[in-house]
């Protein structure tokens, strides 16, 4: 699958930037459609039938694009993974679309974790921080955690840097008991 979801994904940021198109209004129309997908039985069940004959599932897709005025390319793309069958990729795809996205334009993607919620002054002081670190562009994802305690922890890929209240605590306690 991972290959499959890589292989589209890489696709489609192609076509987006060879044609020069607005990344981010294509993301936010692909994830649109893949929400509408994940929130659908019956519209999953109608393209992924191999019954169906793929000009019914396009006259489908094209009703929907029409309503949510969704625009040719992508419209174009969720054609090209029912006609190949592999719209039930579509939600991995979005999400592996994004990250390329991200990794073209120079952006790491951050999930920062605190206890409480963070104002736009503690979040700009936070991205700037993690866009040090890391030497690109962050686009942060906010969670709550009151587990934490304090502080923050921000994951970048598989790093995790811990300024938690809660694992300062741990690697005090780690220190005494050594």
């Amino acid at each position: 699958m991972a290959s499959v979801t890589n292989t589209y994904a890489r696709a489609f940021a192609d076509v987006v930037f060879d044609v020069h198109l607005d990344p981010a209004k294509t993301l936010r129309e692909a994830q649109a459609l893949a929400e509408l997908v994940a929130a659908s039985k019956q519209l999953r069940d109608v393209w992924e039938t191999p019954s169906i004959p793929a000009e019914q599932k396009r006259a489908v897709l094209d009703a929907i694009v029409a309503r949510e005025e969704i625009s040719p390319t992508v419209r174009n793309f969720l054609a090209v993974l029912i006609d190949h069958r592999r719209i039930q990729f579509l939600a991995s795809i979005v999400r592996q679309f994004e990250k390329e996205l991200n990794q073209r334009m120079g952006f790491t993607e951050a999930e920062i974790s605190s206890a409480r919620d963070l104002n736009e002054a503690e979040r700009r002081g936070l991205e700037a921080r993690v866009e040090t670190l890391t030497g690109k562009k962050v686009r942060a994802r906010y969670l709550r955690d009151a587990s934490i305690l304090g502080g923050a922890v921000v994951k970048v890929g598989s790093t995790i840097y811990d300024g938690s209240v809660q694992g300062q605590l741990e690697r005090m306690r780690q220190a005494l008991s050594n």
